[in-house]
């Protein structure tokens, strides 16, 4: 990686079930046209993103742009992070999802995200650290977007193996719908602290959301009032303790309309703990969703690090 002060683009060629790496030589004119200088790298392997960003901040590159889907900008968002250096952070979208970019206001249109990367528009995104059991030991990793605990580490297994031919939407459809079939109801102690006040609450659940954006699931409109400047994460359960109930009550959730329905929760913290009072029945299926990537399960610790980043857009 080149230059100082330049932009770096990291690219996931997998993105969107491939669609990224087969219209690459097309799209990549269009950002040279665009962008000018920058330096191009490309992810390898799940988590190369986030040693890339960490690698291209630490050498002075200003803005770092992910080139593909949600889970590439997490990861670039954990790089720069953890670098501790003063980059900013950047999207082109072009994974399956593009839920993150929906909480950010930007159309999913080429031109829109140049026109973001281009301007002097910026604004200060927060980011959660993620604190989770990792098969028997504990792993620490960042998110931008959404970390959910339940069958969504689950419906990631499945989207991950999904055929992208029928869209996103689709995909997260069909393994969403193989995933509840597999559910364990989790019994969830969550330890909720806003301010400093800790408010414990047992909540019994298929899945529950901590948002610091709006929208997962490919559109999935979970927490319409999050937003992932304000310092707070938004914690959301659906109520409904049976599969069928589940099923139902879940499809509001496109409308944005699930906090309505019988036994919802909806609670704000900026540090929140997450415990599994069923572990022996409900853990080998109640997996945590990092940003659309099946990462670990409960315990889970998740802490507000307010404005860790700044995006362009």
């Amino acid at each position: 990686m080149g230059t100082a002060g330049t932009t770096l683009l990291i690219v996931n060629p997998k993105s969107g079930g491939g669609k990224t790496e087969r219209a690459w030589p097309e799209l990549s004119k269009v950002i040279d046209a665009k962008l000018g200088e920058h330096d191009i790298v490309f992810t390898e392997r799940a988590g190369h993103g986030i040693e890339l960003a960490r690698e291209g901040a630490k050498k002075g590159h200003s803005l770092i742009v992910a080139v593909g889907g949600d889970g590439t900008f997490s990861e670039v968002v954990s790089g720069v992070v953890a670098s501790g250096a003063d980059a900013q952070v950047g999207i082109i979208g072009q994974g399956t999802g593009g839920d993150f970019r929906r909480t950010l206001g930007i159309e999913h249109r080429l031109d829109a995200y140049l026109s973001a990367l281009t301007s002097d528009k910026t604004r200060a995104l927060d980011v959660g650290k993620v604190t989770f059991d990792d098969g028997g030991k504990e792993s620490t990793r960042y998110f931008v977007n959404i970390v959910s605990a339940g069958m969504g580490g689950l419906v990631d297994k499945y989207v991950a193996t999904a055929s992208r031919a029928l869209g996103g939407g689709a995909a997260y459809f069909g393994a969403s719908v193989k995933a509840l079939l597999r559910a364990e109801l989790g019994h969830v102690r969550a330890e909720v602290t806003l301010e400093g006040k800790t408010e414990t609450h047992r909540i019994r659940t298929f899945m529950l959301a901590i948002c610091n954006g709006q929208y997962f699931g490919s559109g999935m409109h979970v927490a319409p009032m999050a937003q992932p400047g304000d310092g707070v994460f938004e914690l959301v359960s659906l109520g409904p303790t049976n599969k069928v109930a589940f099923a139902l009550t879940s499809s509001a959730i496109y409308k944005g309309e699930h906090l309505k329905q019988p036994g919802a929760v909806h609670l704000r913290g900026d540090k929140i703990t997450l415990t599994l009072d069923n572990e022996r029945s409900a853990k080998p299926h109640f997996l945590i969703d990092l940003d659309g990537e099946a990462v670990g399960g409960l315990p889970m610790t998740v802490e507000m690090l307010k404005g860790a980043v700044t995006v362009r857009a």
